[in-house]
């Protein structure tokens, strides 16, 4: 178990340098970084601080030219708005996701599965900013209900769950629904069933350790994604969080911000599949057996 952990780990650092390198060079093919970080018209000691700056990016977030604040500081402000964004889309997405999937594996072909998965298609095929626009015209405009953007109560935050959680929902859906219909079709079901045991213990005791693989593979994924798309839900609904400080960097020409932002983002993908690999271990001991004999 512990050479399986550290040799993911070691992997992970690896992917993290090499992402820190790509996003710093990528930073510097658009031109001489000591112009592009500074405002037009800056005076000769903005260029000077500029290229302190631009030194320091390598290690540090730096400084942001156009609020005068701390990198870190501002980041840190707009963190708690998405990953509170993200969480509640994550409940929508496994709440629903889940046991649609669940439900249209074990009973497929019937009428449940029939009624199910158009909800399914709709959730896959429509776009977030649109399922959002759509939501706002109505649960604010026409029923009034809800608020239509900010993120001033617990309220705002359910149609921007909503919008950002479907996809999510209708990936874990179709995935979890798979991954079912193969692990009842395999021997070890029949051989269960054979002995008279009826199918919602084999279901909760066999099936759905068995085909949880694949659902924690997409989780990290789509954790990620989660994170990823709210740049688009949170500027609909102009929730404060990294995704509208990322449309109001790029727009004002603030790179510190964009830096750390990708960067942020990369860590993400990265830490997160480092936390399926050792959730497959966990979930599947042969996987830490199968690595420890490579």
């Amino acid at each position: 178990m512990a050479r399986f952990l550290l040799s993911r780990a070691a992997q992970a650092l690896v992917s993290i340098l090499g992402v820190s390198t790509i996003v710093f060079v990528v930073m510097h093919l658009s031109g001489d970084p000591t112009l592009l970080l500074v405002p037009e018209g800056a005076s000769r000691e903005d260029v000077l601080d500029g290229e302190y700056l631009a030194g320091l990016a390598r290690f540090d977030l730096g400084t942001s030219l156009v609020q005068r604040v701390s990198v870190a500081s501002i980041v840190a402000s707009r963190l708690p708005y998405t990953l509170l964004l993200a969480a509640g889309a994550l409940v929508v997405a496994l709440g629903v996701g889940l046991p649609v999937g669940i439900v249209t594996g074990v009973w497929r072909g019937r009428l449940v599965e029939r009624l199910l998965m158009p909800v399914v298609l709709v959730g896959q095929s429509m776009p977030t900013f649109w399922s959002g626009i759509l939501l706002i015209l109505l649960c604010a405009v026409t029923l009034g209900v809800l608020p239509a953007s900010g993120a001033d109560s617990w309220s705002s935050l359910v149609m921007p769950s909503i919008a950002l959680g479907a996809l999510s929902m209708a990936t874990f859906a179709r995935i979890t629904r798979t991954s079912v219909v193969e692990e009842l079709g395999k021997d070890y079901v029949r051989a269960i069933r054979a002995k008279g045991v009826a199918m919602t213990p084999i279901v909760l005791r066999h099936v759905l350790r068995n085909a949880s693989i694949p659902v924690i593979t997409v989780a990290a994924l789509e954790i990620a994604n989660l994170l990823a798309g709210a740049v688009i839900v949170e500027t609909v609904f102009a929730w404060p969080g990294l995704g509208q400080l990322a449309i109001q960097s790029i727009a004002g020409r603030d790179f510190l911000i964009v830096q750390a932002l990708v960067l942020l983002a990369s860590f993400t993908y990265v830490g997160l599949n480092l936390l399926a690999d050792c959730l497959y271990s966990v979930v599947d001991p042969r996987i830490t057996l199968l690595a420890d004999a490579r």
